[in-house]
């Protein structure tokens, strides 16, 4: 004859396993979150930068005689898109403007890969350059 037990439940190994199996999975799902946070990161930097060449030369248009002296810094200029592209980089640092009369270039450090930056200048390249970024404000994208 069969004999029934009363007591129906989950043994202590069974709960063990499942709650081992649960952090796995959360730990794979994490990592692949990560990669997707600094790319993101990497989208905003573009954007802001990218949006800076229209910004600039609005600038430039609208001063007399036309010059791109002071874009990085005057509230017309490129100066939002900087702070932009800084502060997704990781702050203050990580983004570098410089400006001549006739020249300009805005470039901010990628926060997927550390040994490249992003480099848009008035000679309308926009590049991704691989090397170790600097704080120096060019004028040209290298």
């Amino acid at each position: 004859m069969y004999k029934y037990s009363s007591q129906r439940g989950f043994t202590l190994i069974e709960l063990l396993v499942v709650i081992a199996i649960i952090g796995i999975l959360a730990s794979v799902v994490l990592a692949s979150l990560n990669s997707a946070r600094s790319k993101g990161a990497d989208a905003a930097i573009k954007s802001n930068i990218n949006n800076a060449r229209a910004q600039a030369e609005i600038f430039y248009d609208s001063q007399s005689p036309n010059s791109y002296t002071n874009v990085c810094t005057a509230a017309g200029g490129v100066a939002a898109m900087h702070d932009g592209a800084a502060n997704s980089a990781g702050g203050v640092g990580y983004a570098a403007c410089g400006s001549t009369a006739t020249a300009w270039a805005l470039k901010a450090r990628l926060v997927s890969n550390t040994g490249q930056y992003y480099c848009v200048d008035s000679t309308g390249a926009a590049k991704t350059i691989t090397g170790t970024y600097s704080d120096t404000a060019d004028t040209v994208c290298p």
